[in-house]
């Protein structure tokens, strides 16, 4: 038996609308994560990118479980002596909602040149609308645990 490695094809790849209306944060960015890399289609080869576009939208209504709104920490660093900043989830969420999911999501993907180009198929907005209407994607229903 012969194993088969997949080529990249870039019209291959289709586009997918997540809604994350009252979706928890790590479980919606899992799947994420799994659609971008193409871990869902039996072609998947683990150095090239077969995976889909993703839009996802109503970032801004995602669910964080527990007292994770006030007690979870994203860090950054200017550079410069004491140049640490630390912003809490709530805070983050109220400024740029969509980076909430793109960070979550960037810390499912491989840490190289392929993840990097990976997290460039994720198209996040806070809001219901988004411009990708003309690539015809389709809705993507993720079971919602209550």
């Amino acid at each position: 038996m012969k194993t088969t490695s997949a080529k990249f094809d870039p019209n291959g790849r289709k586009w997918i609308v997540v809604d994350a209306d009252g979706q928890i944060l790590g479980r919606l960015a899992s799947e994420i994560a799994v659609r971008l890399r193409g871990k869902h289609l039996p072609t998947f080869t683990p150095h090239v990118d077969t995976g889909d576009f993703v839009v996802v939208i109503n970032a801004a209504k995602v669910r964080l479980t527990g007292r994770k709104w006030e007690q979870k920490k994203y860090y950054r660093h200017s550079g410069y002596p004491g140049g640490l900043k630390v912003t809490t989830a709530k805070k983050l969420n109220q400024e740029h909602p969509e980076r909430l999911i793109k960070y979550a999501v960037r810390g499912m993907l491989p840490k190289n040149r392929l993840g990097r180009k990976l997290l460039k198929k994720l198209k996040v907005y806070s809001g219901a609308e988004h411009p990708h209407e003309a690539q015809q994607p389709t809705a993507l229903k993720l079971g919602s645990r209550e």
